[in-house]
């Protein structure tokens, strides 16, 4: 994305919400205006882009646009001016955010889309004295999580969506409106029921905890709630499981419409039981550890495209790809995540390997032999690989591949990836040596002559480049 094609993302209030859709937009390579009277709105935000900056390019393994700008508005025409999209996300009273969202209404764009992170307020209670904002409610951490509920005018919410589909977010428009809107009114159910469990001895925080992630937490973060109930319905499906199960909703399992008093007394407990189960981290150490917890579980989902998973893999497809370096075709780029640095504080000699076949895979469909070619029957395999490890890489580093045919005459695939840092440290070579296969017959065949006429294009283009460090057996020594 240019300057000149860059897009702009006013945030009006900065905490923790406002914090994540500034690192999300910024992050994806938008403008950011914030604007937060609080004297410590830039060391907060700060810190949450820190936390941002560190996982949310380790859900891909293609680079995220270039960073935009991020800059401090004191005054809120400033902030919100040649803004397309206006974030309100300030403290939840409705008298505040009438005001607020009448003095963005007065000076915004008529094309910005205004929306709100009300997470309990219908776009009527928002708009009841003349505001245009549409509800676009997130989940913390905005700049990890994708779910965004949509609430308002249908053709709002519409281009809402596709900008929000643009930045890596699951837009989900609700039918109509309701307090609380979906997530929300689910989230208030097991909310009560934990208040009574603590209130009445039956558990601790900690222990209520330990039940959501030790076991419906998983299911949920894959398949949601009726999807896994269709499965514990067993080959009958939906209708057996509700035949066995419904009864139980009319037994007093619950007390969902009942709420327990809001006493000095419940609020000392439940504090006091979440300091003894957390207290020995900082909120910072804890957001980090949720960071992290949520790349390893959302990577985990791209492998099947479920959930969240399906989101980034579709998000990162749309990503640019098809520059150069050096001369040659750049066919990986990527920030190195925290989870592939080992004991020793630097990138784990597996993730070169990697890397490199993610390089490997991006050629193929260069050439031709992408996901349709494989699917016909034909493939590449890799035979022989040889890596040399020439320069240490660290978490949040840029790694740059560049790929080098070596030759492609006949079944053979010859090519040699160089591993840049940032683009310009050369970290690693990995050179492999792949062979044409017939996956019907599971035996070596000629690729199709599209596929080896662009290998052999590429081959001739890179006939007299220098490849130094190519042909090395192990051990062998330098010069």
């Amino acid at each position: 994305m240019t300057e000149e094609t860059r897009r702009k993302a006013a945030i009006v209030g900065g905490g923790v919400i406002g914090g994540g859709w500034a690192a999300r937009f910024l992050l994806n390579g938008w403008d950011v205006a914030v604007f937060d009277p609080d004297p410590d709105a830039e060391r907060k935000i700060g810190e949450v882009l820190a936390n941002a900056r560190r996982s949310l390019p380790a859900l891909y393994d293609r680079a995220l646009p270039d960073e935009g700008t991020l800059s401090f508005q004191t005054d809120l025409r400033d902030a919100i001016a040649g803004a397309d999209w206006i974030q309100e996300s300030i403290p939840e009273r409705l008298d505040l955010k009438h005001k607020v969202l009448a003095a963005i209404g007065t000076d915004a764009s008529s094309e910005a889309v205004i929306g709100s992170s009300t997470s309990g307020f219908k776009p009527s209670d928002l708009n009841a004295e003349g505001a245009r904002a549409i509800v676009a409610h997130p989940f913390n951490p905005v700049y990890l999580l994708p779910l965004v509920e949509l609430v308002g005018d249908r053709a709002t919410c519409d281009k809402a969506a596709d900008i929000l589909r643009s930045i890596g977010m699951f837009p989900l428009t609700l039918r109509k409106e309701i307090d609380a809107h979906i997530a929300d009114r689910l989230l208030e159910a097991v909310w009560r029921e934990s208040l009574w469990l603590v209130k009445d001895g039956v558990a601790t925080t900690e222990e209520i905890d330990e039940a959501i992630r030790m076991g419906f937490g998983i299911r949920w973060a894959q398949m949601g709630l009726f999807e896994t109930y269709r499965i514990a319905g067993g080959e009958a499906g939906m209708k057996h499981f509700m035949a066995q199960f419904g009864p139980a909703l009319s037994w007093p399992w619950t007390k969902l419409m009942d709420v327990p008093e809001f006493t000095d007394d419940l609020v000392e407990l439940i504090a006091g039981q979440s300091d003894d189960q957390s207290g020995h981290m900082s909120i910072r150490e804890l957001e980090r550890l949720r960071d992290d917890n949520i790349v390893g579980m959302v990577r985990a989902l791209r492998r099947t495209g479920s959930g969240a998973g399906g989101v980034v893999g579709a998000h990162e497809a749309s990503l640019p790809t098809g520059s150069e370096l050096h001369g040659l075709p750049v066919t990986a780029t990527r920030q190195v995540p925290a989870s592939w640095t080992d004991y020793n504080g630097h990138m784990n000699e597996t993730h070169y390997l990697e890397t490199a076949s993610q390089a490997t895979d991006r050629f193929m469909e260069m050439i031709g032999a992408d996901a349709g070619y494989v699917k016909s029957g034909r493939s590449y395999f890799t035979v022989e690989t040889h890596v040399r490890y020439l320069g240490e890489v660290l978490a949040g580093d840029r790694l740059v591949v560049t790929t080098q045919v070596m030759s492609g005459a006949g079944k053979r695939m010859h090519l040699f990836h160089h591993l840049w840092r940032d683009g310009e440290t050369l970290a690693a070579t990995v050179e492999t040596m792949l062979i044409h296969m017939d996956l019907g017959t599971r035996k070596s065949s000629l690729p199709e002559p599209a596929v080896a006429d662009a290998l052999e294009r590429y081959a001739t283009r890179h006939a007299g480049m220098a490849a130094e460090g190519s042909g090395r057996a192990v051990g062998q020594p330098a010069g």
